[in-house]
């Protein structure tokens, strides 16, 4: 099962950006950017920014004077995101693996990451990882995916995967939707040293405005793509086709709603 960020290689980022984007992210990316300068911010690092959704938001919000790092472990993606900044907007891009920072101690105020912790495959080294990083007083804001059952579209997805490859069903969807407890990512929190966590479990109902393209991307806009292409024997394009019918049948066709939720992690180091 594919759970390393640096498998959104190909055409996967554009498809994610694209297709995925506009309906699960940039509405949780306005709420997260707007909780991390809440407080004022001297100098702060995005983990796991894929196509800088969020970073494009952090940048907006935050002061012109305030240097913003945006980093991934996924070089193709950040090259998504440098494309959404100009040279002058003091935004710079690194490839970084949550898991072993290359920053010296104590050198941000803000670490921010959406949608990123639950694919890092040490959890606590993670966070043992941010809070080195981070200055006393600083915040690590980041938010999860609730369950599957939470977020059905992931559900959906998943079992048209199952239909298709009913004796080795496409695993991906399990990866992102696995970390919905917030009782288990406090104790992760915990064990890599953090005492200071307040969270918020978000939902939301999102309108789907364009289904073909957030069906596509469903399908081309994640790791989902090399699975289907791994078992061969069927065209992605009958698996998207099928999957925007089902999404039809579950919130409606022709534009429809669907809930989301997420929670967001506020962690302040002393």
């Amino acid at each position: 099962m594919p759970t390393n960020p640096s498998d959104f290689v190909g055409d996967i980022p554009d498809h994610y950006d694209n297709g995925l984007g506009p309906v699960i992210f940039e509405d949780f990316a306005d709420l997260l950017a707007d909780r991390c300068c809440e407080e004022p911010v001297a100098k702060a690092v995005e983990l796991a920014a894929g196509t800088g959704i969020l970073s494009r938001r952090l940048r907006d919000r935050l002061p012109g004077g305030t240097p913003l790092l945006v980093t991934d472990l996924n070089a193709p993606m950040l090259e998504v995101a440098r494309s959404k900044f100009s040279d002058a907007e003091n935004v710079e891009f690194a490839v970084a693996n949550a898991m072993d920072l290359p920053f010296e101690d104590e050198t941000y105020d803000l670490i921010v990451c959406q949608f990123g912790v639950m694919f890092f495959p040490d959890k606590p080294a993670s966070f043992r990882e941010a809070a080195r990083v981070l200055k006393p007083g600083g915040r690590y804001v980041f938010n999860v995916w609730s369950a599957m059952s939470e977020n059905p579209f992931s559900q959906v997805a998943y079992d048209v995967g199952l239909r298709f490859f009913p004796d080795n069903p496409p695993g991906f969807y399990r990866v992102p939707f696995h970390y919905g407890d917030p009782g288990a990512v406090r104790s992760d929190l915990a064990a890599g040293g953090w005492r200071d966590v307040e969270h918020e479990t978000i939902r939301l109902d999102t309108r789907v405005a364009n289904p073909e393209a957030f069906a596509a991307g469903l399908v081309f806009g994640n790791p989902l793509i090399d699975e289907i292409r791994d078992r061969g024997g069927v065209n992605p394009e009958e698996i998207a086709a099928d999957l925007l019918s089902a999404l039809g049948d579950a919130f409606g066709a022709n534009g429809f709603a669907m809930p989301l939720s997420a929670t967001t992690f506020v962690c302040r180091l002393h």
